[in-house]
């Protein structure tokens, strides 16, 4: 598909998660926006319009005026037919009430409670662990004879286990989340949906709450010590978190907590092995440089690939008016191939250290997980390129057909190890 230049037919392309399933695609569309057409109103056919943001500082901008720009009431693009039904069906404003959803005063309340579990101190605690469990599947990779598939035999479920370790869920319950949680941000995919039925995304997050609602009873009835029996015993403002916050608080842990991690770790091994030389450089100097290789694969993958803010006022961003009540999205992959920001930002490089990337957001709403997720995928490839003598690609990758959050869906490899 060539680059798209009219509305409706660019308006109507960014939208269709079909076409995100082609990564080089999306790029050059990018690419071509932040040159030629950098604010443009988008007016996609089903879809309320708004603000296409594709350069990093006026994302970055957007992202520091939490009080010009909120998340609420449109924190995700969606179609105008699919918020009618969640409200029409459930009766709620949001299918899903988490940190994503929210603004001050609530956000900053609900964002304490668990913030201290994903900081220093606690991280430094569960640095043993995660080595422990990046070790076990690189030997599940020993085992597996020398090929498999990294998204679906190693990527996913790594991370999985360390977050359902920090959130309580027991290893036998795992499959159960995995899957939940590619129905949720895997729901335009026809290889990992329910169904393409608005009735079925809507039981996808009625199955969730039916299992954390059994966790919160056991937690408070019995309290341990996870992230569950936080949530389920936390109070604001003095009184009990109502159950849809905490079924969304349970939901956004469960769910981001590893699923955006597994995509920039498999992401970020097809990186190297499309760029060999940046390979080497990191098995030669594998614990100096680790930091800005692990922060380059984010960057590169970008797993989140949007989020929207709504204007509370009239505001006018690098010249272009933004009147309130109009809503403009902010394309993270866009952001970090950003030719005025990074140096040769279609290059790979596991030293690049010339700006930081805006994978995790910015600003109020920086994701709480980063740190963790830093950890995570530094332990793997550590672990990963000690015990490899060599790897290479052994079939054909496939990304998810997504507009939120994606990323690889299969990446076939070849390897000896040592």
């Amino acid at each position: 598909m060539d680059i798209l230049t009219t509305s409706p037919a660019l308006d109507n392309a960014l939208v269709n998660p079909e076409n995100w399933a082609d990564e080089s695609w999306v790029l050059e569309q990018f690419a071509w926006l932040r040159a030629n057409d950098p604010i443009r109103r988008l007016s996609p056919e089903g879809f309320e319009p708004f603000w296409n943001l594709t350069r990093y500082n006026d994302i970055k901008q957007v992202e520091q005026l939490k009080q010009v720009f909120i998340n609420d009431p449109r924190p995700v693009l969606g179609p105008e037919m699919m918020q009618a039904m969640v409200q029409q069906m459930s009766g709620r404003k949001h299918l899903v009430r988490s940190l994503v959803q929210m603004d001050d005063p609530d956000h900053m309340k609900y964002r304490v409670l668990t913030q201290g579990w994903f900081m220093g101190s606690n991280l430094r605690k569960l640095q043993d662990r995660v080595d422990q469990l990046a070790d076990m599947y690189v030997e599940r990779m020993a085992e597996l004879g020398g090929e498999c598939d990294f998204v679906k035999d190693v990527a996913i479920w790594y991370p999985l286990r360390v977050i359902m370790s920090i959130l309580g869920v027991p290893e036998e319950d795992e499959p159960l989340m995995l899957k939940l949680t590619q129905e949720l941000f895997g729901s335009s995919d026809p290889d990992v949906t329910r169904s393409f039925e608005m009735g079925d995304f809507m039981n996808v997050v009625t199955d969730f709450e039916q299992y954390f609602r059994e966790l919160t009873a056991a937690r408070r009835k019995q309290p341990t010590d996870d992230v569950a029996s936080v949530i389920a015993n936390a109070r604001i403002d003095g009184q009990p978190i109502p159950d849809h916050e905490t079924n969304g608080y349970y939901i956004i842990v469960a769910t981001a907590g590893h699923d955006t991690t597994s995509s920039s770790t498999a992401g970020g091994l097809l990186a190297l092995l499309q760029h060999p030389a940046q390979m080497r450089k990191l098995r030669e100097n594998l614990q100096t440089i680790m930091p800005t290789a692990v922060d380059e694969m984010i960057r590169w993958v970008s797993p989140v690939r949007h989020f929207m803010r709504t204007a509370t006022e009239d505001f006018e961003l690098s010249g272009q008016p933004i009147a309130a009540g109009e809503s403009v999205i902010l394309w993270y992959p866009s952001a970090n191939r950003d030719e005025d920001i990074f140096d040769a930002p279609d290059e790979f490089r596991v030293e690049r250290n010339d700006a930081k990337q805006l994978a995790f957001g910015f600003g109020a709403h920086v994701c709480l997980g980063q740190h963790l997720a830093r950890m995570e995928i530094s332990a793997l490839f550590k672990a990963l390129l000690s015990r490899v003598d060599s790897i290479e690609l052994a079939g054909e990758p496939r990304y998810m057909q997504s507009t939120f959050v994606g990323g690889l869906k299969s990446l076939p490899i070849r390897y000896r190890m040592k």
